[in-house]
């Protein structure tokens, strides 16, 4: 594995995209509380009963938006499903607009801002976004972070392939390599993410906030550092203070005790229900391909790994280990 090694990103694009939508935040050309409907007036979904409801790109960015995922549900005559709902890795051949049309069409699965639950909020951000920005989604993060920042490998097409990592997937005895099409369920009882590995050289692919880029881990750790030091030039530090502060109002992620959830990523409000080393405050996510990351201010301490294989590298023993590890070296050298 080289240094420069180019990674589908999945769900690391979220802290990417997020980051995106607060510089229109600085710039004074989104509002964080006002509903999308301004911008997106044609995406309103509604809650069963048919009451409308209003969106914010708070809830978005919180992931308390009413919005959920189709590998979420449990088999496939799940609502999601049966309106054809892409979740961004997949060779969905459709548009953002399209996607974001099927996704207005299915009930909100509770009122904004009463629950959270992880979602396509980011897929709808990144269309409010280019609608905000009035260019296609890849632009209008490439001006708005990836390029100020020298984020040169970091975008929604992998241009060379020869450098793109070969993608696995956890399997006894070895690992196997990630087929075209390829179903993995990401939680027990889930129908699982429909894997396109080849979507990321895809130019026509829709761009999804969500999961859709690719990038190396250095380009993902000069943005952590940005955001760790302060927001620098990209941002203003009382905007990132606020991408780091618990947004759910005290509700309980699920399969993450001890954490909520600010703009963009998960952070620690409780060590000892994490079973954790990390400071309280620490952000945290991974990515489906199989990444993990996390940002500890105290510290002074970013950490990015990714790998080449789902969901280990997200998900499994060598997170924690890699965890602790670094926790060890640090209070070693203190």
């Amino acid at each position: 594995m080289a240094l420069d090694a180019v990674f589908r990103l999945a769900s690391v694009s979220k802290p990417i995209v997020s980051t995106a939508a607060l510089v229109l935040v600085a710039q004074g050309r989104l509002d964080l509380d006002a509903g999308i409907e301004r911008w997106l007036p044609e995406f309103q979904p509604r809650l069963a009963d048919g009451s409308a409801q209003r969106i914010t790109a708070r809830q978005l960015l919180s992931h308390t938006a009413g919005l959920g995922y189709r590998f979420f549900e449990a088999d496939a005559d799940g609502t999601y499903a049966r309106a054809g709902i892409s979740d961004g890795m997949d060779a969905a051949g459709i548009s953002l607009q399209e996607n974001l049309r099927r996704l207005a069409s299915v009930p909100l699965l509770y009122a904004p801002g009463t629950a959270w639950g992880y979602s396509l909020a980011t897929d709808v951000l990144g269309a409010l976004i280019e609608r905000i920005h009035g260019t296609a989604l890849g632009e209008a993060v490439r001006h708005l972070v990836t390029g100020p920042l020298g984020m040169a490998d970091t975008g929604f097409v992998a241009p060379d392939a020869w450098r793109v990592a070969t993608a696995y997937v956890n399997d006894l005895p070895q690992p196997h390599r990630l087929a075209e099409g390829e179903v993995v369920p990401a939680f027990e009882g889930t129908v699982g993410i429909p894997y396109s590995p080849a979507r990321v050289f895809d130019a026509q692919a829709f761009p999804s906030g969500g999961a859709g880029m690719a990038g190396t881990a250095g380009d993902f750790l000069r943005l952590l550092e940005t955001l760790r030091q302060g927001g620098g030039a990209l941002l203003p530090r009382e905007l990132v203070e606020e991408m780091g502060r618990d947004q759910t109002r005290g509700l309980e992620l699920p399969n993450a005790p001890g954490c909520g959830f600010g703009l963009g990523f998960s952070v620690l409000r409780d060590a000892r229900l994490a079973a954790s080393p990390e400071s309280v405050g620490t952000w945290r996510w991974g990515g489906a391909y199989g990444h993990a990351w996390f940002v500890d201010r105290a510290l002074g301490l970013s950490a990015v790994a990714f790998t080449n294989t789902l969901y280990e590298g997200m998900s499994g023993r060598f997170v924690t280990d890699l965890r602790d590890a670094v926790y060890g070296a640090v209070g070693a050298g203190q």
